[in-house]
């Protein structure tokens, strides 16, 4: 496992959680904001009023109907400016009620400080991250906790940003990647489906394609093929190689201290049930 999979893995959860607790919820209806507008208003507001054209590239595999339902609409009712204090808001309360007492921790303070160094380190390599690269104009919080919270956001659209990079050398449009995902088992089709409002006819066409590239193959279960198995590996491992300038300015005995620390502070957030799809443990 390379150094950025295992801090991701480790901390993700810190990050996740912002799209699914109930603090972000209220906070973006008290704006006007039903969850698909709360949802991409608050991932795309740091680029300022983004168009639907500049979120469906970015966030890659929604039905693009769906943004356009969404955005730029979501810009009458809330501001950028608005919408990214709603989401600080939110991370600050859920934090506080997922972390408890860990909240003011010296572990939390020395897990801040370690991603901080790794996501400025990013900063260094912005060509091509064009979401991360928004987010990393922000200005960082003064909280502890909250600039853990930063650190991984940033963190986290650094990897993602590389790897839609993969996704397109793979030549997988957004809902082809989607059914890929779907193929590993990770999490239910239909799920995904509905999550990114794909009908089911564009749902089998995709299907379709990818079993004539011999991609999936559909049984009783959608299943990747040998094939299709090494095409997900390779999507994998190359954006683990993309996502090392990160990590690398840590180096293995400082990732591993970020895992160490991180672990405790994710489980915490799991255990308060702020990830639905994760089971407590």
């Amino acid at each position: 496992m390379t150094l950025g999979r295992s801090a991701w893995q480790a901390i993700e959860p810190l990050h996740a959680m912002i799209y699914f607790v109930p603090e972000a919820k209220d906070r973006f209806e008290a704006l006007g904001l039903d969850a698909g507008s709360g949802y991409f208003a608050s991932r795309s507001a740091a680029f300022g009023e983004a168009s639907a054209e500049t979120v469906i590239a970015t966030f890659y595999n929604f039905n693009p109907a769906f943004i356009r339902r969404c955005i730029p609409a979501a810009w009458e009712k809330a501001s950028p400016a608005q919408v990214l204090a709603a989401r600080l808001e939110a991370a600050d309360a859920a934090l506080r009620r997922g972390l408890g007492d860990l909240v003011a921790s010296d572990e939390l303070v020395e897990l801040a400080a370690l991603t901080r160094k790794a996501a400025e380190a990013a900063c260094e390599r912005l060509e091509g991250r064009p979401l991360f690269a928004a987010h990393a104009a922000l200005p960082w919080p003064t909280e502890p906790h909250l600039q853990l919270f930063h650190a991984q956001t940033l963190l986290r659209e650094f990897r993602g940003d590389g790897h839609l990079a993969a996704l397109l050398t793979a030549e997988l449009t957004g809902l082809e990647a989607l059914v890929v995902h779907a193929a590993t088992g990770y999490l239910p089709a239909s799920s995904l489906r509905k999550t990114r409002q794909w009908s089911e006819d564009e749902w089998a066409a995709a299907v379709t394609v990818l079993q004539e590239r011999k991609i999936v193959e559909q049984g009783e279960e959608l299943a990747l093929t040998e094939a299709g198995a090494a095409l997900r590996q390779g999507i994998e491992d190359h954006t683990d190689r993309l996502a090392e300038p990160a990590y690398s300015a840590l180096g293995e005995s400082g990732v591993n201290r970020l895992v160490e620390l991180g672990k405790p502070l994710s489980r915490a957030i799991v255990e308060a049930g702020m990830l639905p799809h994760l089971k407590k443990k």
